[in-house]
């Protein structure tokens, strides 16, 4: 299918009239800015109406180097990408960390403001009037003058900038792009560093649109500020969410087919109408509503979904190597004294407790005890008002869990956080995050194959651990309560941890899916994994665990074997409202 799309490009400039050989470019220009929006938006969950300002920046800055220094197009392409980065990263940097409509906002106050400058700064831009006389791309000394010449170089930068993308998606990067759409605690909890992480998606979306706007002055050999407009930039994202702003296919298919009916309503809503205005607008905005109505995730996630699906073979071969120093130390964990309070609330209140080599410890208590916020202060989502944690002798006190997570002190989630979209394979890979090292621009390459390899490897393993191997292709929304469980176990696996810290894994699991799990717990510790248990079914933990935890209103109150703990009367009195 790909060999016969390549050659439908190859040959497509010599079986179309001029006009569509134009329409092509401008395809291609218009799929660079939307594969950039599928990134930032499909995947990444950053919304922008500002891509069009990124094409200006690169646009202008190669006609000015052009028409006032003479330098070549090709310069201009670098000075353009350059300038683009620059710019990017200083708007990244002020607004990738902003929440919720802020973004948005903030991206559609430097497009009007960067639309402003291009129009008022008459002396460097020309102002509305614009540049002209841009000079022709020429390769090899041959002038790429016609749309036909031209169509090979679009679709050429389109075709290496799509590649370098679904590379990236189907890597280690990738895959926490997504994560952090959807939950960005638990991406961080697996290594991944959030803000960074956005903010070189946003940079990578802009390069794309400033390749475009690159291709876009040197195809029409002219820049005003009216191709770079928010209205152009709007115009963009609509192709995006057409598609299916979530999927890589329905960038080319909004694209393409935005770009086409643009034109086509212009010429045949007269026709039908009988009289000249701005009718197709309207014919437009019917068109777009009857679409995202039939399919309200875009249109190819619609054709997708009734295309027959291939099963891949499970991966086979060798894993990632596992840690490389053995774990010596007797006592893993050691919490002393650590407070944390909200307001007036004291949540946790000077507890100290530790965790030694290959045990599963418990940490119990009734219902506002304090346990969850002692299982964050320990993971690194809180960092205590006082007190210390150390993990294999080092403290770790307030240190990030992309940090911690790298150590070996690896975690789960009292409520799964998983990705539904994601497969039931592709969530465990995001085990392996930290146990991997390619950089973004290796991946786009493709130089982390072998490694993407392993790692598939490495959580194929970890499923059949739990007994997910059979659903490892499955999308992980389809999985039950006790299957996300082990779901979440699987993915802690694949990080190779040395403590593993589990939050309440038995909520909401009936009486047979608890026995599975507590006997998956038992092998794990035979294993060679030490275990922190965080729950409140009383029965489970004492069945399950070879040392006890009690906290009551953020204390200890109890500390020992399960048997002794269970005939402490403060426990009794705490825990089961003084039953004897």
């Amino acid at each position: 299918m790909t060999a016969v799309l390549l050659l439908l490009l190859l040959v497509l400039p010599w079986i179309v009239p001029p006009f569509y050989q134009t329409l092509f470019v401008f395809y291609a220009i218009a799929t660079l800015v939307v594969l950039g929006l599928h990134l930032l938006t499909g995947l990444a969950g950053l919304t922008s109406f500002g891509q069009a300002a990124f094409m200006g920046v690169a646009g202008y800055t190669s006609a000015l180097l052009a028409l006032r220094l003479g330098v070549s197009p090709w310069l201009g392409l670098l000075a353009g990408l350059l300038a683009t980065l620059v710019f990017a990263l200083v708007l990244g940097l002020l607004t990738v960390r902003l929440k919720g409509h802020y973004l948005p906002l903030a991206t559609i106050a430097w497009q009007v403001a960067l639309y402003i400058v291009m129009g008022s700064w008459v002396a460097l831009t020309g102002g509305r009037t614009g540049l002209s006389d841009l000079p022709p791309v020429a390769v090899f000394g041959f002038e790429l003058r016609d749309p036909r010449a031209y169509h090979y170089l679009a679709w050429g930068l389109l075709l290496l900038y799509a590649l370098g993308l679904y590379r990236l998606i189907h890597s280690r990067h990738g895959r926490m792009i997504r994560a952090l759409k959807g939950d960005a605690v638990a991406a961080a909890s697996f290594g991944a560093r959030p803000p960074s992480l956005r903010l070189w998606t946003f940079v990578l979306a802009a390069l794309g649109a400033g390749l475009a706007g690159w291709l876009y002055a040197h195809f029409v050999r002219f820049v005003n500020p009216s191709p770079f407009s928010l209205e152009a930039s709007i115009f963009y994202l609509i192709m995006a969410v057409v598609g299916g702003v979530g999927s890589f296919a329905g960038a080319f298919l909004g694209a393409g087919l935005l770009t086409g009916l643009e034109q086509w309503l212009k010429d045949l809503v007269p026709l039908v109408l009988g009289k000249s205005g701005n009718y197709e607008v309207i014919a437009y905005g019917l068109i777009l509503v009857a679409i995202l109505h039939l399919a309200p995730r875009g249109l190819w996630p619609w054709i997708e979904a009734r295309l027959p699906r291939r099963v891949p073979d499970p991966p086979e071969g060798e894993g990632l190597p596992a840690r490389a120093e053995p774990v010596e130390e007797e006592i893993l964990l050691e919490v002393e004294g650590i407070c944390k309070s909200f307001g007036g609330l004291l949540a946790v209140n000077r507890l100290s407790f530790s965790v030694r080599r290959g045990e599963i410890l418990g940490l119990i208590g009734p219902n506002g005890a304090g346990k969850s916020t002692t299982f964050h202060l320990i993971a690194g989502v809180l960092r205590p008002d006082r007190g210390r944690v150390r993990f294999r002798g080092q403290e770790i006190t307030g240190r990030f869990p992309f940090e911690t997570v790298r150590m070996g002190l690896v975690r789960t989630f009292q409520h799964p956080h998983l990705f539904p979209e994601m497969t039931v394979l592709e969530n465990a890979m995001l085990g392996t995050y930290p146990r991997t090292r390619a950089p973004m621009l290796a991946s786009m390459l493709g130089l982390d194959r072998t490694e993407e390899r392993r790692a598939a490897v490495e959580a194929f393993r970890a499923l059949e651990r739990v007994g997910l191997a059979e659903k490892a292709f499955l999308k992980a929304g389809a999985l039950s309560l006790g299957e996300q469980r082990k779901l979440e176990v699987a993915r802690a696996l694949a990080a190779d941890p040395v403590l593993l810290l589990l939050d309440e894994p038995a909520a909401g699991l009936r009486a047979g899916e608890k026995r599975a799990l507590a006997a998956l717990i038992r092998r794990l510790r035979d294993e060679g994994i030490t275990v922190l248990l965080v729950d409140h079914d009383m029965e489970l933990v004492m069945r399950l665990v070879d040392r006890v935890v009690v906290m009551h209103y953020g204390e200890k109150i109890a500390e020992g074997p399960p048997e002794a703990v269970q005939r402490d009367p403060a426990v009794r009195e705490a825990y089961l409202g003084g039953v004897t």
